[in-house]
């Protein structure tokens, strides 16, 4: 007989998301301000930590996309096997995937400024768009390959994409070319990814190439997911999650010797570093909340957690700044130097109390 998983729902996972939400729901900016109020040598070196590199390195901020791939992948042996488990139609599960996929790449275009109708200008891949794509991808994986497939896909397209890079050139510069002007995955972008990019200039942020390796950030999460949420005892998880994330982050750091990590063109030792980072930091979660029951202190980012696409993308088409403005516009400007850090803080909150709200009302965005 079948062992069935556990039925009681893992807070860190919410947890987990509603913290990696903060830091792009103006956490990041709310941080900048106090480190820059701070003023000493430390602080400033310590606010750098919130913004991306100019091209290779690895900074706080890097962990940021990948660990949220990570927890959609962690979730997915609940929300993509549990059903086929149950019984479900498969082509009505294909169709929920389908359904999904189409709807966050559209709120991703939206994001984007699709109404502005500047489709010479419009930036068409984004954020939500690769969520779209890597949730896509990944689903079908889950649902036609066993755990060890799912292994050997991530290996696959990992070293596939190593391959690809050091073998082909981009036209006029030499293969293995990972600067910014010579790599492939930017040649690519330019010669077919219509509209606008981000953030450089020769190439897209989540250009064209570099989704499929994102696409194992989630299959990596599905990995921690069925250890996480399957029949193993507390102690077993923890080690698994442990050694799993050393052995990640260990790899990276001896493949960034002949590969650099680079969040720009995602490559194989970034992906293995926010991987494994990603397992350490759920770790901690679960060890926190589900195992030494200590969920009280989490509570601001579960709120957070569990509307995470509903603050995404309503900051993207709305000014939260607007309403934190009415409440502190008057004495805002008697705090001095402390102003920013208070305006900051201001705008997170309002967001917070919105997510609250929706929270009191039981009201979830799921896409």
């Amino acid at each position: 007989m079948k062992e069935k998983r556990p039925t009681k729902r893992i807070v860190s996972i919410d947890a987990l998301r509603g913290f990696d939400m903060f830091w792009i729901s103006s956490g990041e900016s709310l941080f900048i301000a106090l480190f820059t109020f701070l003023g000493t040598p430390f602080f400033i070196k310590l606010a750098e930590q919130f913004d991306h590199p100019a091209w290779t390195g690895f900074r706080f901020y890097d962990i940021i996309f990948p660990l949220f791939l990570f927890i959609m992948g962690v979730v997915m042996p609940v929300s993509v096997t549990r059903r086929l488990e149950k019984g479900d139609s498969r082509k009505q599960l294909y169709l929920h995937i389908f359904r999904r996929t189409l709807l966050l790449f559209l709120l991703g275009l939206i994001y984007n400024g699709l109404f502005n109708f500047d489709f010479i200008n419009q930036r068409y891949t984004g954020v939500l768009q690769r969520f779209a794509f890597c949730y896509l991808v990944a689903s079908l994986i889950i649902m036609n390959f066993r755990l060890k497939g799912q292994i050997i896909w991530s290996i696959c397209i990992t070293l596939g994409y190593w391959l690809f890079l050091l073998l082909v050139p981009a036209p006029g510069f030499t293969a293995y070319d990972l600067t910014p002007e010579g790599n492939i995955a930017g040649y690519i972008d330019r010669m077919f990814l219509p509209g606008s990019f981000c953030c450089y200039n020769y190439g897209d942020n989540e250009g064209i190439l570099t989704m499929m390796p994102a696409v194992v950030n989630v299959l990596l999460g599905a990995l921690a997911g069925n250890w996480l949420l399957g029949v193993l005892s507390e102690k077993e998880k923890i080690k698994k999650l442990g050694i799993t994330g050393g052995l990640l982050i260990a790899g990276s750091l001896i493949w960034s010797l002949v590969l650099p990590v680079n969040k720009y063109l995602w490559t194989g030792s970034y992906t293995l570093l926010t991987g494994g980072i990603s397992f350490l930091l759920l770790l901690v979660f679960f060890w926190i909340i589900d195992v030494k029951g200590w969920q009280r202190w989490a509570f601001p980012f579960i709120v957070i957690g569990l509307n995470p696409i509903t603050i995404y993308v309503a900051q993207g088409i709305f000014d939260f700044g607007i309403i934190a403005n009415i409440f502190i516009h008057g004495f805002k400007n008697s705090f001095g130097s402390f102003e920013p850090v208070l305006t900051q803080l201001s705008i997170v909150s309002v967001k917070w109390l919105f997510l609250y709200f929706l929270y009191r009302q039981k009201i979830f965005l799921k896409v």
